[in-house]
């Protein structure tokens, strides 16, 4: 049985347009949809002790020098904004 023994199914509905970029991003990636949901939900759940992956983090290797001042700007257009 493997992982599937502690493993709880959830039916999530979606429309159409939603399932499809789904089914292609998880295709693009080559994971089952349910792998790819997986690491979407746990992508979005506060985790003890996690600390949350910044897309600019690999800023220092792009080949651009001005980095250290945009890097307000940088972090606004990564970081999702709160009510």
């Amino acid at each position: 049985m493997g992982m599937l023994a502690y493993m709880k199914r959830t039916t999530v509905k979606l429309p159409d347009d939603l399932d499809r970029e789904v089914r292609d991003e998880a295709t693009r990636r080559g994971l089952t949809i349910s792998e790819w949901t997986r690491e979407a939900i746990a992508a979005h759940l506060p985790r003890q002790g996690a600390r949350r992956r910044l897309l600019a983090a690999g800023a220092g290797a792009s080949g651009r020098s001005d980095i250290s001042e945009r890097i307000e700007e940088i972090l606004g257009a990564e970081l999702p904004r709160r009510p």
